[in-house]
Formats: structure tokens, C-alpha cells, sequence
């Protein structure tokens, strides 16, 4: 779910494991969780679910144990062992290079359909760097100001501090963005900057559902 939201694998594999461990939430990475609404509601159900996971768990294996009798050990010891194997053969086999791909595949396929939907202009955090952002850009619509100007007479590096330094277009076509670069609707841009800086000056929302 994470994934979908447009943040990278790593990233969101290791706050999911953060949150659902309790420790190194507080990290600096955390920040891409909080400036989503949509990632804190997903947090805040990981959190729950965690803790009703671990809670369950840890009272039925008491239960358990002191329920059992001698002539029921061998049957539970095959029924925890037996689903172990089967559960590590699953993780084992979506580990493999040729299922992640496909599961790379399922993901953006999915978030490219969602983001479709949208009306508005799409941002996708990627990734924080100090306190500034690196972020997709979907434009749907070209934002007034920048209506027919080149990269060069935006100004946007100048009185934003927003680079942008890709451009992809007709999503085959990417290239480095010039001072020349006209922005059009259907662009997916690669910019750097602040994240509420981008957000205003591309009239960008995070909507992914």
C-alpha cells in the first residue's frame, strides 16, 4: 500500500517494519510517512494492526501450551512446523528476482490506474534529502504562470530553489530538462526542491484513492 503511494521499496519496506516493531519510527525517513495524509491513515491502521496481531498471537501460543497434552504435542509441533515451511517457501519465492519484477509491475500498474482518476495535478514523493524533496510531478494541466514558458523563463530555481531534472513525456521519452524545455499537459517530471514549494507552484496534491 505504501508502494502504491509512490514511495520506494526500501523505504517503505523499512518503516513498515519500524512501525510494526516499535522501534526507529523516529527517524529522519519517517518525515515521508507524516507529510502524507493519506500515509499517516495507513500508519496509524499498521500501528493497530500490529498490536492486535502480536497481542493475538502471543495469547493463543499461551493458551495453547497450557492446553496441551502429552498426546497432542507430536500433532502440534506438525501444525506450527508444517505452515512455517510454507509461509518461508512463499517469502523465498516473491524474493526471487523474476517475481519482484512482476510485483513492480502489478504496483505501478495500479498507481499509474488510481493516478489516472485524478483531475489535478499528481506529487509523488520520493525521497527526502535535508530538508529538501525529491518528487514526480504529473501534470494534468500546465499551471497558468508557466503556460507557454521555457524552463529558463520560469524561474523556477531561482525564486522557487525547485530544479527540474527530468522530463518524460508520452511515457516512453525521458531526457534531462533544458533551458528550453516548454512544459506540456501529460509531462511526468522529476524536480528537487522543497515539498511545499512544488506542491504550490505546480498546483500538485497527493491522490492516490
Amino acid at each position: 500500500m505504501f508502494r502504491i503511494t509512490g514511495l520506494p521499496d526500501d523505504k517503505a519496506r523499512f518503516q513498515v517494519l519500524s512501525i510494526l516493531t516499535g522501534a526507529g519510527y523516529t527517524t529522519k525517513e519517517s518525515e515521508s510517512f507524516v507529510s502524507s495524509k493519506m500515509r499517516r491513515k495507513l500508519a496509524q491502521v499498521t500501528m493497530l494492526f500490529g498490536y492486535v496481531f502480536n497481542v493475538s498471537i502471543v495469547s493463543a501460543l499461551v493458551n495453547v501450551f497450557f492446553s496441551l497434552k502429552e498426546a497432542q504435542v507430536d500433532t502440534f509441533f506438525v501444525g506450527i512446523v508444517v505452515p512455517l515451511l510454507i509461509a518461508a517457501l512463499v517469502i523465498r519465492l516473491i524474493r526471487t528476482r523474476f517475481i519482484r519484477k512482476r510485483i513492480d509491475r502489478l504496483f505501478s500498474r495500479i498507481a499509474g490506474k488510481i493516478m489516472k482518476q485524478d483531475k489535478v495535478n499528481t506529487v509523488l514523493l520520493m525521497d527526502y534529502i535535508g530538508h529538501d524533496s525529491i518528487a514526480n510531478v504529473i501534470l494534468k494541466e500546465v499551471p497558468e504562470p508557466l503556460v507557454g514558458k521555457t524552463l529558463a523563463e520560469s524561474r523556477l530555481k531561482q525564486e522557487h530553489g525547485i530544479q527540474v531534472l527530468l522530463v518524460e513525456r508520452g511515457g516512453i521519452k525521458i531526457e534531462r530538462a533544458k533551458a528550453d524545455t516548454v512544459f506540456l499537459p501529460g509531462d511526468r517530471l522529476t524536480v528537487f526542491g522543497t515539498y511545499k514549494e512544488i506542491s504550490q507552484v505546480f498546483h500538485a496534491e497527493e491522490r492516490f484513492f
